[in-house]
C-alpha cells in the first residue's frame, strides 16, 4: 500500500512531467512545420536538441517562478492563463538573450522561438482547461478516515473547505469516539458510525482506508490501541492530526501544539554545517547580484519620494525603525518610507489594508516590495538573511508572546526578506493574522533547507510580478 508522504506534491509532479513533454513536443513542432512550410532550412539535430532542451527547461523555471506547479494554486483559470503568458514572455527573454548573447551557433531562424512560444502556450493553456475541468492528475488519491469527531476533528473541515485543499486525499469520514466535544466538532462533514473494534479491520478494508488520522479530543484510555497496531502492520499509515495538517497545509497548527509533539517529531534540525558556514557569504552574494540590477530602481524611487513631500516636510526617503533578529537580538531596519511623516505621532500601530496613513508613492511600492529593497544593506550588516520569518517591531512582540504560543520560537533563525509565511499568507495586521502566520513560520523554522529556500525565492518573483505585496 503506498505511503503518504509528500503526496500532495504528486500531482504537481505529474503535472512537471506532463508538461515538459508537451513543451519539447511543442518546441520541436514549430520546427517541423517551418521546414515544412520552407520558410527555414531544416536544422542541425543537435542545435534542434539543444534549442527544445533550452526553451523547455526555461519554461518549466518560469511556470515555477510564477506559481504555475503550486499543489493548491489559489487562481481563476483566467489567472492561470495570465501566468502562462507571463512565464513564456520570460522564457522568450531568457532564450532570446542565451542563444543571442552567449550562445550564437545555436540560433535558429527568427521565426522559431516565437513559434515554439506561441504554439507552447497554445497547448497548455487547452491541457490546464482540461486538467482543471475534467479533474485530471488526480489520480491515485489516499482514500483517509479521521478518529475523532469533535473539537480536534473539527480543524480538518474549517482549514480545508474547499477542493484544492482536499486534492491529495479523498476523505472518507470522521468516526466519533468517546471523549469527543461533538458540540464543538464536525458540523457538515460525513460521519461513520462504526465501533472501533476487531471488526474495524474488516471496515477499513472494504472502504479501501489507506491512511488513518488521530484526531480525537481524548486519548487516555479512548484511543484503540490494538486496532491501530494491527492496521499499522497491515500497511494502513497512522498519522497524528498535527503531522496531517502539517504535511497537507505547509504550516503547524500552534494552537493545537503539545510538548511531546515537538520533542519527537521530525525537524527543528540545526542548520547543517554547509549551509551554516557559507550563510553570510551566499547571502551577500544574492544581496550584491540584486542590488546590481535594482539600484535604478531603488535611485528613482528615492527621487519620486523626495518630490513627492520628502523636499516639504524635510523628512529622509529612508525609514529606520527598531526590530527583533536573531535569538532576540534588536537591530535597525531599513525601508522606502511610504507613510506620512507623522503616521506614528500616536504610537505604534499595526499596519492595516488601504492604510489612510500610506502615501500615493507609498501604496505603489508596498504592493510591488519595492519599499523593502533597502534591507539588502541589512543583509550586508548580517543582521538579515534573504529567506526567513519577517522581523517585527518590539512593541508587537512583546504582546505577542504573551498572547500568541510559541511565538518567541520563530526567533530561532535569521530573520529575511521573504518568507514562508508571505508566500502562503500575506497579509498580517492583527494578533489574529500573527497567529496564522506564525504556523508558517514555524513550519519553516522546522524545515529550514537550502531547498526550501531556493523555493521561496524562485516563487518570490510571483509575489511581485503579481504585485501581491502588502
Amino acid at each position: 500500500m503506498p505511503a503518504p508522504k509528500n503526496r500532495q506534491n504528486k500531482r504537481s509532479n505529474a503535472l512537471v512531467i506532463t508538461e515538459a513533454l508537451l513543451i519539447a513536443y511543442t518546441t520541436y513542432i514549430a520546427s517541423f512545420f517551418l521546414t515544412y512550410l520552407d520558410i527555414m532550412a531544416a536544422p542541425k539535430v543537435e542545435t534542434l536538441i539543444v534549442n527544445v532542451m533550452l526553451i523547455t527547461g526555461s519554461a518549466l523555471i518560469c511556470s515555477l517562478s510564477v506559481g504555475l506547479y503550486e499543489a493548491k494554486l489559489r487562481e481563476t483559470f483566467r489567472g492561470i492563463i495570465r501566468r502562462i503568458f507571463v512565464s513564456f514572455a520570460l522564457t522568450y527573454f531568457i532564450v532570446e538573450v542565451t542563444t543571442g548573447a552567449f550562445f550564437s551557433t545555436l540560433n535558429m531562424h527568427p521565426y522559431y522561438l516565437p513559434s515554439a512560444i506561441s504554439i507552447s502556450i497554445v497547448t497548455l493553456v487547452f491541457f490546464r482547461y482540461f486538467t482543471n475541468r475534467l479533474g485530471l492528475l488526480g489520480l491515485g488519491r489516499t482514500r483517509i478516515i479521521v478518529l475523532g469527531a469533535g473539537e480536534r476533528a473539527s480543524i480538518i473541515e474549517k482549514r480545508m473547505r474547499r477542493d484544492v485543499d482536499r486534492l491529495g486525499f479523498e476523505l472518507v469520514g470522521f468516526v466519533p469516539i468517546p471523549g469527543d466535544n461533538r458540540e464543538a466538532g464536525i458540523v457538515n462533514e460525513k460521519i461513520i458510525h462504526v465501533k472501533v473494534d476487531e471488526r474495524f479491520r474488516t471496515f477499513m478494508i472494504e472502504n479501501d482506508i489507506e491512511e488513518i488520522v488521530i484526531a480525537c479530543d481524548q486519548r487516555r484510555g479512548t484511543l484503540p490501541v490494538e486496532v491501530l497496531f494491527d492496521c499499522r502492520l497491515r500497511g494502513i499509515e497512522v498519522t497524528d492530526l498535527l503531522d496531517f495538517m502539517e504535511r497537507e497545509t505547509g504550516q503547524i497548527v500552534v494552537n493545537l501544539m503539545y510538548p511531546s509533539w515537538v520533542i519527537y517529531s521530525n525537524g527543528f534540525h540545526s542548520q547543517n554545517y554547509l549551509r551554516d558556514a557559507l550563510d553570510y557569504s551566499l547571502n551577500a552574494l544574492m544581496a550584491f547580484c540584486v542590488l546590481f540590477f535594482v539600484w535604478p530602481f531603488m535611485l528613482i524611487t528615492a527621487l519620486i519620494i523626495y518630490f513627492d513631500d520628502g523636499r516639504r516636510t524635510g523628512t529622509s526617503v529612508l525609514y529606520r525603525q527598531e526590530r527583533v533578529g536573531l535569538n532576540g537580538k534588536l537591530f535597525s531596519i531599513m525601508k522606502f518610507r511610504s507613510m506620512r511623516p507623522d503616521a506614528e505621532k500616536d504610537g505604534a500601530k499595526w499596519a492595516t489594508k488601504n492604510d489612510s496613513r500610506v502615501t500615493r508613492i507609498g501604496a505603489f511600492i508596498r504592493k510591488y516590495r519595492i519599499d523593502e529593497l533597502p534591507q539588502l544593506f541589512n543583509v550586508f550588516k548580517g543582521e538579515m538573511s534573504f529567506i526567513g520569518p519577517r522581523p517585527e517591531r518590539p512593541e508587537f512582540v512583546e504582546q505577542l508572546v504573551k498572547e500568541v504560543p510559541y511565538y518567541n520560537q520563530r526567533h530561532n533563525v535569521k530573520p529575511g526578506l521573504a518568507g514562508w509565511a508571505q508566500l502562503n499568507y500575506p497579509y498580517g495586521a492583527s494578533v489574529e493574522d500573527s497567529l496564522e502566520k506564525l504556523k508558517f513560520d514555524l513550519y519553516y523554522v522546522k524545515h529550514q533547507s537550502l531547498l526550501l529556500d531556493m523555493l521561496i525565492l524562485v516563487r518570490t518573483v510571483e509575489v511581485v510580478l503579481f504585485g501581491k505585496g502588502r
